[in-house]
This record gives C-alpha cells, structure tokens and sequence, in this order.
C-alpha cells in the first residue's frame, strides 16, 4: 500500500479523520497478515515508510506506523503519507553462548 491520507475533511472532525486513518491502516495490516504463508516462510514482514510526502517518508517499524502518523498529525500536516510494503519472513534461531547459565532463563 503506497497511500497518501488527508488528514483535514470538510465537515469532519479531524480526529475523527486520524482515527479513520489510523483504522484503514490496522485493517491493511490485519488483511496482508492473514493471508496464506508460501512454503518456507514462517510470517508475513512488512517495510514501512511514513511522512509527510512520499519524498520526506522515514523508514519506521511496524508498531511505530501509527506513532507516525500521529506525529505528522499533530504538527498540523494536511496530509501524511504512508507506504507499507508486505514480504516474506522466516525466523532466525540465535544461538546461545555456551558460557551463560541455562537456569539464568528459566521461569519459575
């Protein structure tokens, strides 16, 4: 999704507007994380960009979208754009030193 929102609506609210992004974009994400994993793949990752254009957008994490977005909003922008790009993610099994305590992780 490369989108640019409006976040002033004539005879709206404009948090009524933020919230309304703000849904669009949870709802995004909800629908790219339900869909069927290809072989070899443990779960769906996103790249994500947010700004107030698409030149300006800063590359963020993926709980930090909405963050984003109500950053821009507060510093008055009349629109804020938002790029969320889904691809493959396999997980990655860290080794443990060989010098730590098993026991030190355990929960009792």
């Amino acid at each position: 999704m490369k989108k640019n929102f409006p976040l002033q609506a004539e005879g709206k609210h404009p948090d009524r507007v933020l919230e309304a992004v703000k849904h669009e974009i949870r709802k995004y994400f909800k629908r790219e994380r339900n869909r069927t994993l290809p072989k070899g793949v443990d779960f769906w990752d996103f790249d994500c960009k947010v700004g107030l254009s698409a030149d300006s957008a800063e590359v963020v994490r993926v709980g930090a979208v909405i963050e984003a977005v109500d950053a821009a909003a507060k510093t008055g922008a009349s629109s804020v754009y938002v790029e969320i790009l889904s691809k493959h993610g396999v997980r990655v099994i860290k080794a443990q030193d060989d010098h730590e305590d098993p026991q030190q992780d355990a929960q009792y």
